[in-house]
């Protein structure tokens, strides 16, 4: 076979994974485009609508909020903690507490809050969408296509992203909490000085990033899973389960996680650049 043959087999290939690439994530847009403006609508959010939401939103918070918060302070001393006896040792202590609140707030804490949500909720919720799928609940629960979507999808998207907020503005409180308790102690003498070096790295255009990045890393998470269950259970319904969960469970891994470094590589480009 000769080299023209496989270069042009090679480039039909990649031709055909490029186009099939596109399409999915043009209609994993047009989903989540959709699953958006169901949640913005205030008709979806009927008596009945309003109790499986309440039964999602305590589900997908509450069980967590304890455990992530003692993780965030228990991390948070140790790091403080490292770059205080760092920053002292060069006589940098005076930018020690900066480079804690940039290094975690700012950059660490929405990464690692909208990631536990996803592995802890949205992505599981996704999983639970394709069982019911595959067990016949999703279409039996539900008559009308908008109707399944206000009933199963649309509670697990707004209590993702409220899981999400939810997280990271309380994981930021308890790291600004102990990161002062463990630089300054028990005391109000330092209060001051902390507020001052949260206003030198807090400026109203990082403030405005770090908020809009927030949202976008929750909206991700919260979006692209029940997105991509439905569309493994709409481009799907002829293949066997266990190959659409997998291959639907992967495909949206991938492309989280690669919306989820975008985010983050334009939020560094506006903090640094």
């Amino acid at each position: 076979m000769s080299v023209t043959v496989l270069m042009q087999r090679w480039l039909a290939q990649s031709a055909r994974g490029i186009r099939l690439a596109f399409f999915e994530w043009l209609q994993l847009l047009q989903l989540g485009a959709s699953l958006l403006v169901l949640t913005l609508s205030p008709a979806s959010y009927s008596p009945s609508n309003r109790v499986l939401l309440a039964r999602h939103l305590y589900v997908n918070t509450a069980p967590i909020l304890l455990g992530f918060s003692v993780v965030c302070a228990l991390v948070t001393v140790v790091l403080t903690r490292i770059v205080l006896v760092t920053a002292h040792s060069y006589g940098l202590t005076q930018y020690a507490l900066q480079i804690v609140i940039r290094v975690l707030i700012l950059e660490l804490i929405p990464l690692t809050a909208t990631l536990f949500v996803a592995l802890r909720c949205t992505i599981p919720d996704g999983a639970e969408l394709l069982a019911m799928h595959a067990n016949g609940e999703f279409d039996a629960r539900a008559t009308e296509e908008t109707d399944a979507m206000q009933k199963e999808v649309l509670p697990r998207v707004v209590a993702g992203l409220f899981s999400g907020v939810t997280l990271a503005a309380l994981s930021s409180v308890v790291v600004l909490t102990m990161a002062y308790l463990t630089g300054y102690g028990f005391t109000v003498s330092g209060l001051a000085s902390f507020t001052r070096l949260f206003g030198q790295v807090f400026s109203p255009a990082v403030s405005l990033i770090f908020t809009v990045k927030t949202l976008l890393f929750c909206l991700t998470v919260s979006l692209i899973p029940m997105a991509s269950a439905l569309y493994a259970i709409r481009g799907d319904r002829t293949v066997r389960e266990t190959t659409v969960r997998t291959s639907a469970e992967i495909r949206g891994l991938v492309r989280m996680f690669t919306v989820i470094l975008l985010i983050e590589m334009a939020s560094l480009v506006g903090n640094y650049y």
